[in-house]
């Protein structure tokens, strides 16, 4: 038997753009949120400070075999995107080999409920 798949948009659909995604797993599901951060800038105690104020866009919430489809599908697309356009590279990875180093704090790893 064949299948044919017809795809068409919810009305409420839209696009947003992500820079990093927090999240993490149960038994029951998968949970992602992807968000985007900009930096506000507070005086407090007569001291400038720079405070980054993350905005949560979307979250995405995936059954377990959903999640594993979603691993094998993105993995496949960046070994794609890497045969043309070369290894996509973490900021600052360029310069661990000169001397400095990438903070732990400084990449958003996806782990745990928010």
């Amino acid at each position: 038997m064949e299948v044919s798949v017809e795809i068409r948009r919810n009305p409420d659909f839209k696009q947003i753009y992500a820079i990093g995604a927090i999240g993490g797993h149960s038994p029951y599901d998968f949970r992602i949120a992807f968000y985007n951060d900009s930096p506000k800038a507070l005086v407090e105690g007569g001291k400038s400070l720079t405070v980054m104020e993350r905005t949560i866009e979307t979250e995405l919430i995936l059954s377990p075999l959903a999640a594993k489809e979603l691993y094998n599908w993105l993995g496949g697309h960046i070994k794609d995107y890497e045969k043309l356009f070369g290894e996509i590279k973490r900021p600052g990875e360029a310069l661990k080999g000169q001397g400095s180093q990438v903070k732990a704090s400084e990449s958003a790893s996806i782990q745990g409920y928010m």
